[in-house]
């Protein structure tokens, strides 16, 4: 259930979250912005997660002295009957994938954005400046009630049709979607070794920190945890209509009581810490990213401690 109390102001005001149903000229001026703040931080800034010359395979020649017994061919060597080497070409265009949550619940916001506006903003910052050197991002964008597949390709309309997509919503009341579904899929489809970022707020009730450990095992995987202040501290304002934007039930609460508000703020607490602990242990990168607060210089933060990293 989701709370609609005063919105909340703070000082300095950070950057502005697009909506996702922004025009093309609110979406260049973000583009803009991003590659003002971001520029050097991610472009060309990948490496192969496999160490040496390269892994995709190349073409076939003779062995010769000096080279390296692991590159044999056997099944070439078994054809021709001489030993047979493997060249390789090293993996120079990176590949990446977004997971990306657009559920009813991401329609919520008290603060300076809603939840909808602050992932339509993660998705342009990684999105923009990995397409930049001709890098190509396919996506899986779940809805709660479908799932939409989007091919990897390359250029600014493949982050732009992303942003879009996000303003497609859709409200189920039986079986839906998870996002343990939707991290399946992309394990199965990226054949490839490479970026895998995922966006949601993480209110899914699925084994997703399964699929999230077997995708950190090939791919490097970001996490954007969207998140509100509301849902950890309810606020005294007296009896609060809720409304569960996923299936539009409502429900009416006294604020008023102390109890409860110290109830909902510890079963807020532990939920957060349940979720921090299942990206932990996925071996995941967590990047949390609220309402309240400048997206773009949480997603910089994120990035240079990326980059100290490595």
């Amino acid at each position: 259930m989701s709370p609609s109390p005063p919105a909340l102001t703070a000082a300095p005001p950070p950057t502005t979250a697009p909506s996702a149903r922004s025009s093309e000229r609110a979406i260049r001026q973000l583009e803009l912005t991003i590659n003002r703040k971001l520029d050097g931080l991610i472009h060309g800034d990948h490496a192969s997660l496999s160490i040496g010359a390269g892994s995709e395979g190349g073409e076939g020649r003779m062995y010769q002295p000096g080279d390296d017994v692991r590159r044999i061919d056997w099944n070439l060597t078994a054809r021709s009957g001489d030993v047979h080497v493997r060249n390789t070409i090293a993996e120079r265009e990176l590949e990446t994938w977004f997971v990306i949550d657009g559920s009813a619940s991401l329609d919520y916001g008290t603060a300076l954005h809603e939840k909808r506006d602050l992932a339509a903003s993660v998705v342009a910052a990684f999105g923009f400046l990995v397409v930049r050197a001709g890098n190509r991002i396919g996506a899986v964008v779940f809805d709660g009630a479908a799932t939409k597949v989007l091919p990897p390709r390359a250029g600014r309309s493949a982050v732009v049709d992303l942003i879009v997509r996000l303003d497609r919503r859709a409200r189920t009341d039986g079986e839906s979607v998870t996002l343990a579904d939707s991290l399946r899929k992309v394990r199965l489809l990226a054949r490839r070794r490479g970026l895998v970022v995922v966006v949601s707020d993480l209110l899914d009730e699925s084994d997703w920190s399964t699929e999230l450990r077997a995708l950190a095992a090939r791919h490097e995987v970001v996490v954007a945890h969207l998140t509100d202040p509301r849902e950890d501290a309810m606020p005294s304002v007296g009896v609060l209509s809720l409304v569960d934007p996923e299936t539009g039930a409502r429900r009416e609460v006294q604020t008023s009581s102390k109890k409860f508000r110290e109830r909902y703020g510890a079963a807020a607490a532990e939920r957060r810490a349940g979720i921090n602990d299942r990206i932990r242990g996925s071996r995941a990168q967590h990047l949390q990213v609220s309402t309240d607060r400048d997206w773009l210089r949480d997603v910089v933060h994120h990035i240079v401690a990326r980059r100290r990293r490595r």
